[in-house]
């Protein structure tokens, strides 16, 4: 394939489609195709129809490298959906030619881009895998809410083959600037993306797990961590809510290929149970606390934020309302805030009041450290939370020692 003759379609237009495309577009003809017809008419808008984008699958015909980012998620039971993933290979296949290259960037398990996307893209040709079309797995490293853009970290890329490796390289050396990492095969670039994410799962995990032993015996977690990084090889994790589309939905991925190895991992699964319960966890905890300390029929609660991590506006499996979902009683008041979401964004997953200005408060939940609630100036709290008032910090936002000395304060 010649580099100057590219024509890429990238198919799926999310979080990480949507910045490969404009890339992309700086150096050759793009397509940028999605199935959501409302996600095509409403990025025309934004950009005043100035970007090539359709859900017209006709179109996909005119290409030969085409780009695979639609989302990997998990079905209620933890196993794998690959709906989406199955659905933009058939239409590849459709539109397929000699010379054709499919790079996938969407998380799967090891071994899945050859088992299960190259049958499905041989189904509707009569083509030969590695002689007439070729294949390529890159996985994707946007992480969302970071400053940095996905062109200055370092790209693993992988081919079917030693020349589709060597054009897959010369193809993203066009946008990365960080430099390109050339796997030995395609399963290794699927594990290590995996692998990316379940060791941080499992730190995490631990640190939530110490946190609840500490909180036992009555040690403030975030003063440990203080002292123990004062080693130079600890790794700086902390304890917190792990929700979203990657680090609590890949570990079930690898988990799924493990069993059908006969294998049933346990450090995997169990740092996952751990991290799915911590918002369940911190519920009870407030909630105790609530009947305990406040003697008073009706609760007024505050929420500051309601996204899986910090400054992003993406709701997905976020822990924050599991918490919601154990406070969510008739005489307890919710109220919650977040500077990234608008009302529509959280009325169809529950009910809440979003409210920016909170006053008379008897319990205030930092549940999210957006920049800006790190900003915000807490020794105005006594103007905010009632007299006796509760403050959880989950992710010990507040470093102010008067604050936690005046309040009732708890944290991870």
């Amino acid at each position: 394939m010649n580099i100057k003759k590219c024509k890429i379609a990238i198919l799926g237009l999310g979080y990480v489609g949507l910045p490969l495309f404009f890339e992309f577009s700086k150096k050759f003809q793009v397509l940028g195709f999605d199935t959501n017809k409302n996600k095509i008419l409403s990025l025309k808008k934004r950009y005043k129809n100035k970007i090539n984008i359709t859900y017209n699958q006709n179109l996909l015909k005119d290409y030969n490298i085409f780009i695979v980012t639609v989302p990997t998620p998990i079905y209620a039971n933890k196993t794998p959906d690959l709906t989406a993933l199955k659905k933009a290979t058939l239409l590849i296949s459709k539109v397929l030619k000699r010379g054709d290259v499919v790079i996938y960037e969407s998380t799967v398990y090891p071994g899945l881009t050859e088992e299960v996307c190259v049958p499905l893209l041989k189904k509707r040709n009569k083509l030969k895998f590695n002689r007439d079309f070729f294949v390529g797995y890159s996985p994707e490293r946007i992480s969302p809410g970071e400053k940095d853009d996905f062109t200055k970290i370092r790209k693993v890329i992988s081919g079917s083959n030693s020349s589709t490796v060597d054009f897959i390289y010369k193809l993203y050396k066009k946008i990365i600037k960080a430099g390109i990492f050339k796997a030995s095969s395609i399963k290794v670039a699927e594990a290590s993306k995996i692998v990316e994410n379940v060791q941080r799962d499992i730190n995490i995990s631990f640190m939530n797990e110490i946190s609840i032993i500490f909180s036992k015996l009555n040690i403030n977690t975030q003063e440990v961590l203080a002292a123990a990084k004062t080693k130079w090889n600890f790794i700086n994790f902390f304890p917190g809510l792990v929700g979203g589309h990657c680090i609590s939905v890949d570990p079930y991925y690898l988990a799924y290929k493990a069993k059908q190895k006969n294998y049933d991992p346990k450090v995997i699964l169990s740092g996952r149970k751990i991290n799915n319960s911590m918002g369940f966890y911190v519920g009870k905890i407030i909630m105790k606390k609530i009947q305990k300390k406040l003697k008073k029929k009706n609760i007024n609660v505050g929420v500051y934020g309601l996204t899986f991590k910090e400054n992003t506006n993406d709701i997905r499996d976020s822990k924050v309302f599991d918490i919601i979902k154990i406070l969510n009683k008739k005489k307890i008041k919710i109220y919650a805030f977040d500077p990234n979401l608008k009302k529509e964004d959280i009325s169809k997953i529950i009910k809440i009041r979003l409210n920016q200005k909170f006053t008379k408060l008897d319990v205030l939940v930092l549940a999210v450290p957006h920049d800006e609630f790190l900003k915000f100036n807490y020794s105005k709290l006594k103007k905010i939370l009632n007299k006796n008032g509760l403050i959880f910090d989950i992710r010990g936002i507040l470093k102010d020692k008067k604050i936690k000395e005046n309040f009732d304060y708890w944290s991870l």
